[in-house]
């Protein structure tokens, strides 16, 4: 992403949904001093830990927001690149997102967008949504609904990318791994970072709960090593976007 949006020295750079802040942070490192980073999410729970890995890393260029990516806080044409890893798929009004990124990017530059590919190329992410669903715990989402896969299909990415004012430039496939050291690992992150699956747990008897897991590790079975480590392939999608002059 970092390299597709065609950094320069001096840049001011508009991260949404930054999390963390690591795709930002690559960024501050190539725009220097005379650039700007504005790292930003919707939860300042995220914009203050990407404040404190920010100044562990002694950055000075960076300036932390919490901003809505649906209704972003900032002028028309006030940004010249804009990064945003894994989070328009997100926000409720995912078209709104992109009219902001459209609106704030300066015409004649870009914005690197990535989410993810289908559900059948992300079993980290939806083995125990799959155990979930054949257990009746849970509903089938909706295609189009926010969530991780709502931008999966690459038409819908289009649509909602020429919607916000931008020219789709890339659409280019990104494969991925993931690693845990043992199930037990992978179980733990799953349920850390899923609110799906923390709600399906939280409402479930201790025997649905064994049935998710235990669904869940044969969907990846296949994946674990010998030593018991996990590597599961995944796959994401990295859309760059370009604002007409």
């Amino acid at each position: 992403m970092v390299e597709l949006v065609d950094l320069r020295p001096g840049d001011r750079v508009l991260e949404l949904a930054a999390g963390p802040g690591d795709t930002g942070f690559l960024a501050a490192a190539r725009i220097g001093a005379a650039g700007l980073l504005l790292c930003t999410d919707v939860a300042p729970e995220m914009v203050a830990a990407a404040r404190r890995r920010g100044e562990e890393l002694a950055l000075a260029n960076v300036e932390y927001r919490v901003v809505d990516a649906a209704a972003v806080d900032l002028p028309d044409s006030s940004v010249d690149d804009v990064l945003c890893r894994f989070g328009v798929m997100l926000v409720p009004d995912c078209d709104a997102a992109a009219r902001e990124i459209g609106r704030v990017l300066r015409p004649g530059r870009n914005a690197a967008v990535a989410v993810w590919a289908e559900p059948e190329h992300n079993d980290w992410m939806t083995a125990a949504g799959r155990a979930c669903l054949a257990l009746g715990l849970v509903e089938r989402p909706e295609p189009d609904a926010p969530g991780p896969f709502g931008l999966a299909d690459p038409a819908r990415l289009r649509a909602v990318l020429e919607g916000g004012g931008l020219d789709l430039v890339s659409l280019d496939d990104v494969e991925i791994a993931w690693h845990a050291a043992s199930l037990d690992e992978w179980w733990a992150v799953a349920l850390d970072t899923s609110r799906m699956l923390a709600q399906a747990v939280a409402s479930a008897t201790p025997a649905q709960v064994a049935a998710i897991r235990a669904g869940a590790a044969e969907r990846l079975r296949t994946y674990v090593r010998e030593d018991g480590s996990v590597v599961v392939p995944g796959r994401a999608r990295v859309a760059l976007a370009h604002r007409p002059a």
